[in-house]
């Protein structure tokens, strides 16, 4: 196990990438899906649990940490790894989007932003140097940068405006890093669907240096078409020999798309809340379970996943105890979702690593097309 944080990149096949972020807690094979632990916990699951899926590696959320139950009281009880009972990786985001999209009065200003809190008002500020303060009180083994995203569309001006502010907040970031061995600090690249912003961002960003680098303000609403587009150069302006982590991405052939154009590295809460929700996700597309058509159905949700939801229960037993609304329904549906996502990022990793990435694609878009197996 390495001491120190690394990337190794081990096979390409087109603009798609494999290989291993090396952590003092264990490495983590690329193309890597983050489920999303928001408050220190992915949903209806145990971490252990969360491991058996395939996951090398969770995300937290900087933003609900701090409100509840505080950095500082994580911190007293030994950081985030110990209070949540995970021991590998784990990255914490900036709170900078969930500031953006969640908080009440929020004021922005070149020191930082102040807010009011989304669970009972109270005041606080978040600023590059607070963000870094925070995120090494919990301890995560990958920072993020304090940025900030605008929701898309926005105008050029705007996005011009927050993307220069952002690499300002990125220089402020790394200098309150500082020299953390075994600690990995990402920047974020912004700048919109702007190809000469995105190519500005990049530069900033490589001149200060990072451990890593991440596509930000994508998958906010521009559709999958716009993203895509911007995925098809953002990357290549990213240095080769670094991870490229997309960040809130996404539904599969959000993911696979993505992977096709050079990221390694993707985090969504999509597989987990969808689960809660009755949404299944399979190798023949998605599935509502709350359907009646599942109601007297024996067979598994998906014949070829071996998680317990399709080797144990059946499609009518998952019908009846979501209609019931009983907590074992979104525990062992998220469990099938983030299964699926992980074999997902497994394909790729050996596809790309035998040279077939283009093939397996075409594998993987065919099955969902087919649709759900026919009603009995």
């Amino acid at each position: 196990m390495s001491e120190k944080f690394s990337f190794s990149l081990n096979a390409t096949d087109g603009a798609a990438r494999s290989g291993v972020i090396s952590t003092p807690r264990g490495d983590i094979r690329t193309p890597a899906f983050m489920p999303v632990g928001t408050a220190a916990t992915v949903k209806a699951m145990m971490p252990e649990s969360v491991r058996a899926t395939g996951a090398d590696i969770l995300l937290g959320n900087t933003y609900h940490l701090m409100l509840r139950p505080t950095a500082e009281r994580i911190e007293r009880l030994g950081g985030l790894h110990k209070f949540m009972n995970w021991e590998r990786p784990i990255l914490t985001d900036s709170g900078g989007f969930q500031v953006m999209s969640l908080a009440e009065l929020r004021k922005l200003t070149e020191e930082g932003v102040t807010f009011k809190s989304h669970i009972d008002g109270s005041k606080h500020a978040l600023t590059p140097e607070r963000s870094m303060e925070i995120q090494r009180m919990l301890g995560s083994d990958i920072v993020m940068c304090f940025d900030e995203c605008p929701a898309l569309p926005a105008d050029r001006a705007r996005i011009a405006e927050s993307m220069r502010l952002s690499m300002r907040w990125a220089d402020r970031s790394r200098e309150a890093f500082g020299d953390r061995p075994g600690h990995a600090l990402f920047g974020i690249m912004q700048g919109g669907l702007e190809q000469d912003l995105r190519e500005e961002s990049a530069k900033a960003l490589t001149d200060i240096g990072f451990d890593g680098y991440a596509v930000g303000g994508l998958a906010v609403g521009e559709g999958q078409e716009a993203m895509f587009g911007c995925l098809d150069y953002a990357p290549g302006y990213l240095p080769v020999d670094k991870p490229r982590y997309l960040m809130g991405v996404g539904k599969p052939d959000d993911i696979v798309g993505a992977v096709k154009r050079g990221i390694d590295m993707m985090d969504c809460v999509l597989p987990s809340r969808s689960g809660r929700t009755g949404q299944v996700f399979t190798r023949r597309g998605v599935i509502n379970i709350k359907n009646a058509r599942h109601a007297e159905d024996p067979r598994p949700l998906d014949a070829e996943c071996s998680c317990p939801a399709c080797s144990s229960y059946s499609r009518a037993y998952l019908h009846h105890v979501f209609r019931a609304n009983e907590m074992i329904s979104g525990m062992l549906l998220t469990w099938h979702n983030l299964h699926y996502f992980q074999d997902i990022m497994q394909g790729m990793r050996d596809a790309i690593a035998a040279g077939s990435f283009d093939a397996w694609e075409a594998e993987f878009h065919a099955g969902r097309a087919q649709g759900d197996i026919a009603p009995i």
